[in-house]
């Protein structure tokens, strides 16, 4: 087995491809029209799914097999409220220079303060979240 992507079903897709492009600070690596979008970090992809465009576009679709509307139907996955079970964790050299970019940027919602925590090693942190609600952490060099 490979590991292949790890994609978020995203409301506006326009809004989240600005976010990530500039959270990320990079392009969109690969695109399918305005359907999927993969950010290539190193081979580890995160990756947008427009939650709309597969109704908007029906024309485009082709399937086979038995439809489960629980993994089928994007646009109810994206109206789903988001319990963030899963979060992003993204790594820098520097993190009080990333809080300050990210700061700048005036994209991230529920930013917290840079904070500190130690259960089998130490690290600090910050957290905040995109477009749809999804928790960001950012973990980094850091001193007091």
């Amino acid at each position: 087995m490979r590991y292949g992507s790890i994609y978020l079903v995203v409301r506006d897709f326009e809004k989240s491809l600005d976010f990530y492009e500039k959270i990320l600070d990079m392009k969109v690596s690969a695109s399918n029209d305005t359907r999927f979008a993969v950010f290539n970090s190193s081979g580890l992809n995160i990756c947008l799914m427009n939650g709309y465009y597969d109704n908007y576009h029906k024309d485009r679709i082709k399937t086979k097999g038995e439809y489960y509307p629980e993994y089928d139907d994007m646009s109810i996955i994206a109206d789903s409220e988001n319990s963030r079970k899963i979060f992003i964790n993204l790594g820098v050299a520097d993190l009080k220079a990333e809080y300050e970019r990210i700061e700048e940027l005036g994209i991230a919602s529920d930013l917290t303060p840079i904070r500190y925590i130690e259960v089998f090693s130490p690290y600090w942190y910050f957290t905040f979240k995109d477009p749809d609600g999804n928790p960001i952490e950012i973990t980094g060099g850091y001193s007091e």
